[in-house]
């Protein structure tokens, strides 16, 4: 008896197909990329019930946490641009997480000043450029610069909406994350988890995924290649990405 390979989703224009949910991005600044993909699959979620996704744009990262987490865990999910945010609530409406994700079209800054709830894990795959040569594209630009969200305030909003014993998880370039890591200490923040990461070994790091606390603890640290000597997916990443990713 031969047995038939179940055939694998069909693959969909203007987004993303992923194992169990299809994100569109067609109408948001910022595409599906490895950034917020690694963040969705590292955010430590084991003891949150209720989860922050802060510039969710197009739902991505919320999703992925729906899916690594338990049913009763509700995701709010913050976008200051409203096709954007539209676009989340599409893809969010149209997963197996309906009714556990929420989305917001709103400045985090006013529900910081004006939500009562408070969150086990906040995320953010936050602005980070410095307000410069702007994007020809405002949507763009919205997302990619730190003028309408500067660190220092998302640090802010953030430890105004955290939970006791809860964390604040980022990706950022490496080298701002640094810088990033300082100015989290100057406000309070204290370092618990660091993933550095570079695309393959011997390469320079560049990207940096960060969980920060409000309460003192030791820090860990880790380190990620993307991609092995041959340029192939490292086992490390294959294995952040299988339950995610099509054919891995």
């Amino acid at each position: 008896m031969t047995t038939q390979a179940t055939p694998a989703p069909a693959l969909r224009r203007n987004g993303f197909t992923f194992k169990q949910f299809f994100v569109a991005h067609d109408r948001c600044a910022m595409k599906v990329g490895t950034d917020g993909v690694l963040l969705g699959a590292w955010a430590p979620v084991e003891n949150a019930r209720r989860i922050l996704d802060i510039g969710t744009g197009s739902g991505l990262i919320a999703l992925m946490l729906a899916q690594r987490t338990s049913p009763d865990c509700a995701i709010d999910a913050v976008e200051l641009d409203a096709d954007a945010a539209e676009q989340a609530r599409e893809n969010a409406g149209a997963s197996p997480w309906a009714e556990r994700i929420r989305v917001q079209a709103e400045d985090i800054h006013q529900v910081a000043r004006d939500n009562p709830a408070r969150y086990g894990l906040i995320v953010s795959n936050p602005p980070y450029f410095e307000p410069a040569v702007a994007c020809r594209d405002a949507a763009r630009t919205q997302a990619r610069y730190t003028g309408t969200l500067s660190h220092d305030a998302l640090l802010a909003c953030a430890a105004a909406l955290l939970e006791e014993g809860g964390l604040f998880c980022v990706v950022l370039p490496y080298e701002i994350g640094e810088r990033f890591i300082t100015t989290a200490q100057s406000g309070g923040w204290h370092p618990a988890r660091r993933v550095e990461i570079r695309d393959r070994p011997g390469k320079p790091l560049h990207r940096m995924l960060l969980a920060l606390s409000r309460t003192p603890v030791t820090p860990v640290t880790e380190a990620l290649a993307l991609r092995d000597e041959a340029g192939n997916y490292s086992a490390a990443f294959r294995q952040m990405i299988t339950d995610f990713y099509l054919f891995y």
